[in-house]
């Protein structure tokens, strides 16, 4: 048997897994859950677009229009299928765990369940893989097949890319996805160079234009050093390293107060740009969050 052949099986058996694995844990409550936080009864919101000169002043969205800057539509039709956009960071810093999965793991895990409760509803997936640049693009469909390919996508990734530009994948969804959708960027959030006063302006635009929610993955240890002497660290996506004493208690607060700091500043930036936000960990399962943050969309859809 040769060696491509033998990854191929290999690559199919994870597929399968994680399929099995997935449709267990994506039972009717969790599917229900997912389209009932989106979908409405009877009308169903379309989309926004831009307002043009003898539109129905009426139907100006004033909340979209504040966050773009111009005057935006809001749209309704019959209710309909919705569509779904998995936008997962295949960065380098993703290959990380001090314990249990990696966050790699945790990010396909979120994404599969997302799909298979979509699948589950006959709504369209479409998958976005990025890290420096977007890397595949599956564009929205629905049925089994097509579900599979999601898969098959997710367990095969082979990032050319290290570091996260998000600004980059950002601007590329609003580009690719002209209809309104539900937008899920998975990802750490570890964005070398990109500051959340950088980012800000990028997410404000793609959340007047879609539901967009980020489900951020990290890692225990991310937040507190060990007790453990010197303490060689190595950023992932920009390879530079830095030697700590982490014996040391001001070393470990000053460390905790930092990453405190960044992961808030990356919490209030996604969430005044009008995104909805879900926090994982490497270390706790994810279905919890996630139906918590389905039950909070749900409560806003009654009100």
């Amino acid at each position: 048997m040769s060696d491509q052949t033998s990854n191929a099986q290999e690559l199919m058996r994870r597929v399968r897994r994680l399929e099995y694995r997935t449709r267990r844990r994506v039972d009717s409550l969790f599917a229900g859950n997912y389209h009932s936080a989106y979908k409405g009864q009877g009308i169903e919101f379309a989309e926004v677009r831009p307002y043009e000169p003898g539109d129905d002043v009426r139907a100006i969205d004033w909340n979209v229009s504040a966050r773009a800057g111009s005057p935006y539509l809001k749209l309704f039709v019959e209710e309909r299928q919705l569509t779904l956009i998995l936008a997962v960071d295949v960065s380098a810093s993703g290959a990380f765990a001090s314990r249990g999965r990696l966050k790699s793991e945790v990010e396909v895990e979120a994404a599969a369940m997302l799909a298979a409760a979509a699948a589950r509803t006959q709504d369209r997936v479409g998958l976005l893989l990025f890290a420096e640049r977007p890397e595949v693009f599956l564009p929205p469909r629905k049925g089994r097949t097509h579900f599979l390919r999601v898969l098959r996508e997710l367990c095969a990734q082979r990032p050319h890319g290290t570091r996260t530009d998000l600004v980059r994948t950002l601007d590329h969804i609003g580009r690719i996805q002209k209809r309104r959708a539900i937008v899920f960027l998975i990802s750490d959030m570890i964005t070398p160079g990109q500051d959340p006063d950088t980012l800000a302006p990028h997410f404000r635009k793609l959340a007047a234009l879609h539901e967009l929610t980020v489900v951020r993955v990290s890692d225990p240890r991310e937040h507190q050093l060990p007790r453990a002497g010197l303490v060689r660290l190595r950023d992932a996506e920009s390879g530079r390293t830095l030697t700590v004493d982490a014996s040391s208690v001001r070393v470990r607060r000053r460390f905790e107060r930092a990453q405190h700091v960044r992961m808030e500043q990356t919490r209030r930036m996604v969430l005044s740009s009008g995104a909805d936000m879900i926090e994982l960990s490497t270390d706790r399962p994810i279905l919890a969050p996630m139906l918590a943050h389905f039950a909070r969309r749900r409560g806003r859809v009654v009100a």
